[in-house]
């Protein structure tokens, strides 16, 4: 098993909407934040996933909803480093 290694700007809920993001194939701040594993609020969610987004793991397609990246489902899979990633 790979070990993801999460860069110092990370948060243990950026972990778990990259997760719910990948099993669901999309997420939004609302639905995120409503979900069994997820316990912070919408604003949050949000700001999280806006510096996901800036850091390469997720894709924002508009209206608040966002995918994951190549580099994010290699970052899920241990295969990548976070701070290898190379920024937008």
């Amino acid at each position: 098993m790979n070990m993801r290694k999460s860069a110092d700007w990370m948060t243990i809920w950026d972990d778990r909407m990259l997760e719910v993001i990948r099993e669901e194939g999309s997420g939004s701040p609302t639905p995120l934040s409503e979900h069994e594993y997820i316990h912070i609020s919408a604003s949050q969610v949000s700001k999280r996933l806006k510096k996901l987004s800036e850091h390469g793991l997720l894709e924002a397609l508009g209206n608040g909803i966002y995918v994951t990246t190549p580099e994010g489902e290699r970052y899920l899979d241990g295969e990548l480093a976070v701070d290898d990633i190379n920024r937008h």
